[in-house]
């Protein structure tokens, strides 16, 4: 009888321990627009639940940037398990914090033109900045990024400090003007609207008519396409070329469940949540063979310009310096 307790007990412990990793919680900072209802958070938190039985709590700042400001002002007391949002271009300063552990995931299904090797940071969408412009106003856009800093055309863009696109524009700017720079940047004051902290505060200004030209994507005018129907906004394609953002996911090393964050990095990159982001985050997926509505088989296909990761690392807080004193801000 007793032995018989024994076995009861111990299935009843592990039936307990069962039911307590089905329904585990899974944190994960990222950005704001990303979990917004028209984001694709909403839809990847409810397919990956329904696989894992788990709990997933978003937790959004304004941008990308960020994300990598609260992860080293809570250094090892951060909550997070996952972030989703750091680029690129943040990647080798978030590795520096030493938050960050090995993602343990297969990347051979990844495009071959990401060429992506690392072991800490997956690709989960990417993309190519550009300036969106509304063609019922603008008959003749500007072709360069030369152009659009010596034209008078309102401009909005992004704070390089807080936002990721503001951050592209920063490493545009350098691509383009080199030692120049500071004297591009002071041009382009004398005609920007506002700096704004994230993208969408932006991108709402100027689709209320606040500027000519606004800092976004090369896929934004697919979002209009297929939710409103229009295709009046374009992206202007610049001679010199164009930034990417390849936007990241990575594990953190103090994670109270490292095994069903990776399982969540994982699920990323999974068919099904490619077909989810690109409608949803409007950018391109990370895989071959993701069915895509017709308007994007309509978007540039840009010329690639910029620096690596090593070098945003080793310049970016010099290039910051340059752009605030330049704009006086």
């Amino acid at each position: 009888m007793r032995n018989v307790l024994n076995r009861m007990t111990v299935l009843l412990s592990g039936l307990i321990l069962a039911g307590t990793a089905q329904s585990a919680d899974l944190t994960v900072y990222t950005y704001d627009s990303f979990i917004s209802e028209w984001g694709p958070g909403p839809q990847l938190e409810k397919a990956f639940e329904q696989h894992c039985q788990c709990d997933i709590k978003f937790i959004g700042v304004e941008d990308g940037v960020s994300i990598l400001n609260r992860l080293r002002i809570e250094g090892e007391r951060t909550k997070a398990d996952v972030i989703l949002g750091i680029d690129d271009a943040l990647m080798e300063e978030t590795r520096a914090t030493g938050l960050i552990t090995e993602h343990q995931q297969d990347l051979s299904p990844l495009k071959a033109e990401l060429n992506w090797q690392d072991s800490q940071f997956v690709p989960v969408d990417y993309g190519y900045f550009a300036f969106i412009y509304d063609s019922r106003k603008i008959s003749q856009p500007v072709t360069s990024l030369k152009a659009l800093v010596e034209s008078d055309a309102r401009v909005l863009y992004q704070d390089p400090r807080t936002s990721t696109p503001g951050q592209g524009l920063m490493m545009w700017m350098k691509a383009v003007y080199g030692e120049q720079s500071s004297q591009g940047w002071q041009q382009l004051a004398g005609h920007t609207v506002t700096v704004t902290k994230g993208w969408w505060e932006a991108y709402s200004m100027f689709l209320k008519g606040s500027a000519d030209y606004v800092l976004s994507y090369t896929t934004s005018p697919a979002y209009h396409q297929l939710n409103e129907q229009t295709s009046h906004y374009k992206a202007a394609p610049f001679s010199e070329g164009h930034i990417a953002q390849v936007e990241l996911a990575a594990v953190t090393r103090t994670s109270q469940n490292p095994a069903l964050a990776r399982r969540f990095v994982s699920f990323l990159t999974s068919d099904e949540a490619q077909r989810i982001i690109p409608v949803t985050n409007w950018m391109l997926p990370v895989r071959d063979n993701v069915e895509l509505p017709p308007a994007f088989n309509q978007l540039m296909q840009p010329t690639r310009i910029g620096f690596s990761a090593s070098e945003m690392a080793d310049q970016r807080k010099g290039w910051l310096r340059e752009w605030r004193n330049a704009a006086a801000l």
